[in-house]
């Protein structure tokens, strides 16, 4: 297939690559990329950003995910399996140096559409291998009836970033007992086990990890951008961020209710609440939804004080955009779902 052809589908991408001085084979912990990927943000001109990188094992979870949920901690702590929080939405995943992340950086501020675009060029570019691939669901790039890609993505002011997983060859041992996802994610998508909807493309393809990676950079990037000596440091400093233990084990929620449950096209929810005199004083909405606003501006802070009925709810939440926060959420569901 005409690697020009598949470059239509975005606007021109310039890998990133760090400076020669830097050992590029030599894998750095995973929030060094994804400081990277704010990096890029700051500094990218005209053309979209793609990068590439691997990580020893490693789980990643997502912005409003809660650590004790989806991530077994004793698990990766025998296996020395390290595990980091993104400022991204979505799911857990794990990555190992046989799983290649994939990073792109666009200027657009249409989240949505960028994601769409994006998912779309992978999969004509696995295509181009001889791949039955295409993408699924919210987040998902699928071979056959299988995932081999998971992505997430999030909005910086005029940016957007969108990241994800490319299973090459991972542990699936690790990949099993290292997350916890829920058992009505699980049952979302027709299946009761992790391992029972995941693949490899070494599972369909003969090609090499460095041939796959080279196949990649081929057909979606036309040019490099070649970092210095300061913007590793520039990344260094943004990646201090990311290590804080508050930022990684994130905010324990405070509540005397709690209510779950997966809303079709939105995701898994999970909505702690402290209530006094069926007042809301303080509410934690988790999960593995896709965040494209403010939520605590535009959705915690009109719900606390709020009381709690459905009347009021109602009320609070009539002139709230709730699909700009939260993407596909409408106010019935959601309301539904506390309620209920």
């Amino acid at each position: 297939m005409n690697k020009h052809f598949l470059r239509s589908f975005l606007p021109t991408m310039k890998y990133l690559c760090l400076p020669a001085s830097v050992a590029c084979d030599v894998p750095r912990i995973l929030p060094f990329y994804l400081a990277m990927e704010e990096h890029a943000a700051a500094i990218m001109q005209d053309d979209d950003i793609f990068f590439m990188w691997q990580v020893e094992p490693t789980v990643i979870f997502g912005r409003n995910q809660l650590i004790d949920s989806e991530v077994n901690l004793p698990y990766c702590r025998e296996h020395n399996i390290r595990y980091y929080r993104r400022k991204s939405g979505g799911g857990c995943v794990f990555a190992d140096m046989s799983n290649i992340m994939f990073s792109y950086i666009t200027r657009s501020d249409n989240v949505q559409l960028t994601y769409s675009r994006y998912t779309q060029a992978v999969v004509k570019a696995l295509r181009a291998l001889g791949l039955d691939a295409h993408a699924s669901g919210r987040n998902d790039i699928l071979i056959g009836d299988a995932k081999v890609s998971g992505n997430a993505f999030y909005h910086l002011p005029g940016r957007s970033i969108v990241h994800g997983t490319m299973l090459y060859d991972s542990d699936m041992t690790h990949i099993v007992h290292a997350i916890t996802p829920s058992k009505s994610k699980l049952e979302s998508k027709g299946v009761s086990s992790v391992h029972s909807r995941i693949t490899t493309i070494k599972r369909h393809s003969d090609i090499s990890l460095d041939d796959f990676k080279s196949h990649m950079r081929a057909t979606l990037c036309d040019g490099d951008i070649q970092l210095t000596d300061a913007d590793v440091q520039r990344i260094e400093d943004i990646m201090q961020g990311y290590l804080t233990q508050e930022f990684i084990l994130g905010n324990n929620p405070r509540c005397n209710m709690m209510v779950q449950g997966r809303i079709e096209g939105v995701g898994e929810l999970r909505v702690s609440i402290e209530l006094n005199r069926n007042v809301i004083q303080h509410i934690n909405i988790a999960g593995d939804f896709f965040l494209l606003g403010d939520i605590d501006k535009g959705l915690i802070a009109p719900l606390t004080g709020c009381n709690f009925t459905r009347e009021a709810l109602l009320q609070v939440l009539h002139d709230v955009d709730l699909p700009s926060i939260i993407m596909n959420l409408n106010i019935y569901d959601f309301i539904n779902l506390l309620t209920n």
